[in-house]
C-alpha cells in the first residue's frame, strides 16, 4: 500500500513537472505563476515609504495630508491608463461591509509611467467619492496600540473610462470590467 501511495505521489509530481514544463515552451506560466516566458508583474513604488511599512505624517490625514507620488514600471502592453483605489481594509463604518474608500483615481495615462507627489498628470481624474471628496485623503487611523492597513490597488486598463467623478467604487470596478490587464498594489500602515 506504502509503496502504490508513493508511486502516486511520483507520477502526480512528473505530471506537474510536465505540465510546467510545456508551459515553459509555450512561453506561458508554469506552476506558481513561474516560467519561462512569463511576464514580469506591474510595480508601482515610491520613495515616500517601504511597501509595507508606516506612513510618515507627511502623507497622514492629520499630517500633511500629501498624495505620495508613486513610479509605475513592467507596464503591461496594451496599457493606455491606470486606475488607483485607496483604502483602509481594517474598517467599514456605519454598519457597511464595505471598507472605508479614501481615494479613487482613474483616466491616469499609461505613458506618464507614475503619479508625481502632490499631483495627477494632466487628464487624470480624482474621484469625489470616499472620504477624500475628490482628493487624496492620507491615513487617518483613530489613536491606539494597533496599526490600520492601507492598500493603494492599482490597475493597469486597455483604455481610458467615461464615467463621472462622483462615481462609487463599485461603478469604477464596473467600468473597468473587461479593461484590466494588470495589475499591482502597495501597504503601508498607521497609528496614532
Amino acid at each position: 500500500m506504502r509503496s502504490r501511495v508513493l508511486a502516486g505521489v511520483l507520477v502526480a509530481g512528473l505530471i506537474v513537472a510536465l505540465g510546467y514544463e510545456a508551459a515553459a515552451q509555450r512561453g506561458g506560466r508554469g506552476c506558481g505563476g513561474r516560467g519561462g516566458g512569463a511576464i514580469p508583474p506591474l510595480l508601482m513604488e515610491t520613495d515616500a515609504f517601504p511597501d509595507g511599512g508606516i506612513v510618515p505624517e507627511r502623507y497622514a490625514g492629520r499630517g500633511g495630508n500629501i498624495q505620495p507620488g508613486f513610479t509605475f514600471s513592467n507596464i503591461p502592453d496594451g496599457a493606455v491608463s491606470f486606475a488607483i483605489i485607496f483604502h483602509d481594509l481594517d474598517v467599514a463604518l456605519g454598519g457597511r461591509k464595505d471598507d472605508v474608500l479614501h481615494w479613487l483615481a482613474w483616466n491616469i495615462p499609461a505613458s506618464a509611467g507614475g503619479i508625481p507627489e502632490g499631483s495627477l498628470p494632466n487628464g487624470s481624474v480624482s474621484g469625489t467619492a470616499g472620504v477624500g471628496r475628490g482628493s487624496y485623503f492620507g491615513p487617518g487611523a483613530p489613536a491606539g496600540p494597533r496599526y490600520q492597513h492601507y492598500v493603494f490597488e492599482l490597475y493597469a486598463l486597455s483604455e481610458m473610462l467615461d464615467i463621472p467623478a462622483d462615481s462609487s467604487r463599485e461603478a469604477l470596478l464596473d467600468a473597468m470590467q473587461g479593461k484590466i490587464v494588470g495589475k499591482s498594489a502597495y501597504f503601508g500602515r498607521s497609528r496614532q
